[in-house]
């Protein structure tokens, strides 16, 4: 039996002894090729989750796996997933093309798509690029090399709306074809409701919901009714709960 692309097991997590911690008591399985929403206000623990599954930072072997494998322990995972988000700090004078070039066993077909789908200038220098190039470059270096895991923690917040169009299609057809796993953490949700099979909602370091978006009868309640944006609006209203819950009585 094929082991699950992610499993998280009662994860409680603080960057710190003496800190309280930022995820506590959190459980998820995701099966290979599925794409998942991963959503929560600020500070819900959305990026320390994706981190840790992606092994930036040591958690017991038993509480993490990627691909049956420990987060963090096992370094083989390093070429079968990726964590794509946060800063690109590479901002030296450096042309793109010269970075492309050290990526090894890229297809170039690959390589081309990737270059034009994005929009990227291999003549561009990293030093005088903007943040919204600079975000398409590191999608770039990102997502050349085919892994199996990617981890993507607001990667479109810099791209115009065609840029992030086209890249969510693309990664669709990365789940579909080569049963790629995803777990996306965003707060623009608009017209994702037909691209995500699952969604996963935090609110501070806990798991409120986990679910197949196609049996959620609110989203298909508000899809029926014509609702804009229906996901938006769903989350919108997880999130509004959220805070009534920390607010508590009156």
């Amino acid at each position: 039996m094929t082991a699950p692309a992610i499993e998280v097991y009662g994860l409680t997590f603080a960057y710190l002894a003496a800190q309280p911690a930022v995820l506590r008591g959190v459980d998820l399985t995701i099966q290979a090729g599925e794409r998942w929403l991963l959503v929560g206000a600020n500070g819900a623990g959305k990026t320390t989750l994706l981190r840790l599954i992606g092994g930036k930072h040591l958690v017991p072997p038993g509480e993490i796996h990627v691909l049956g494998r420990p987060a963090f322990h096992d370094t083989s995972l390093v070429a079968r997933r990726a964590f794509l988000g946060g800063p690109f700090p590479l901002d030296v004078d450096i042309r793109v093309g010269e970075i492309v070039a050290g990526i090894d066993a890229v297809d170039p077909r690959r390589r081309q798509r990737l270059l034009e789908l994005l929009g990227v200038d291999l003549d561009w220098r990293m030093h005088q690029v903007s943040d919204g190039q600079r975000r398409r470059v590191q999608l770039l270096v990102g997502l050349l090399p085919e892994r199996e895991v990617l981890l993507l923690d607001e990667i479109t917040t810099d791209l115009d709306l065609l840029a992030r169009a086209d890249l969510l299609a693309f990664l669709r057809e990365e789940s579909l074809a080569r049963g790629v796993t995803i777990l996306y953490a965003t707060h623009i949700l608009d017209r994702l409701e037909g691209w995500a099979s699952h969604i996963a909602h935090l609110d501070r370091g806990q798991m409120r919901h986990r679910c197949r978006l196609d049996q959620l009868h609110q989203l298909a309640e508000l899809q029926a009714g014509s609702v804009p944006s229906p996901l938006t609006h769903l989350v919108d209203g997880w999130l509004r709960e959220d805070l009534a819950r920390r607010a508590g009585p009156g």
